[in-house]
């Protein structure tokens, strides 16, 4: 049986947002156990060239529930860098992964045949659904939600594969 768009978008964001919940929340965990300003790690970077912890878990919202919203809206933009407190992003990461639960796995399927643009500043790159999802959203989720996860190793929060991956799908 092939694999649905359902499957490769949903199916994959559910996995790694759940498991970007439990992390975020070992980490909360961890920094108020070691005396670490949560603060502190919103700001953090794994090298000063690259974005911050706050970019990174929002990137995670951005490249999986806001993705398909772009798929059905025919366009994509950069997200939104509004300010959020580490609490916040915990509550975006939760809500992101609600709103992924229900979805409707029909609807979801149907946005395969569309297509979107990216805007970015005055470009503007074209993309068939399906391409955008495989060659753009995918790659950029997992990049940010394996950093976000580095930057709290970075911390000496206890994290492993396991947590990153969350639960996998067997059988």
């Amino acid at each position: 049986m092939p694999v649905s768009f359902y499957d490769l978008t949903v199916g994959t964001y559910t996995q790694i947002v759940t498991a970007a919940v439990g992390v975020l929340q070992k980490g909360a965990d961890y920094c108020e156990e070691q005396g670490i300003a949560l603060d502190d790690v919103v700001e953090s970077r794994l090298i000063d060239d690259m974005a911050n912890f706050h970019f990174q878990v929002v990137c995670i919202t951005h490249h999986s529930l806001e993705a398909l919203n772009g798929m059905k809206a025919g366009e994509f933009l950069p997200p939104n860098y509004e300010t959020r407190d580490y609490a916040g992003l915990q509550a975006l990461t939760a809500g992101t992964l609600e709103r992924l639960n229900e979805m409707r796995e029909a609807d979801v399927n149907e946005l395969a045949q569309g297509s979107l643009v990216f805007k970015l500043g005055g470009n503007e790159i074209p993309f068939t659904n399906e391409n955008f999802a495989l060659s753009f959203s995918l790659p950029n989720f997992y990049f940010h939600a394996t950093t976000a996860y580095d930057i709290l190793r970075s911390k000496g929060v206890p994290l492993g594969k396991r947590d990153f991956l969350g639960a996998m799908k067997i059988g």
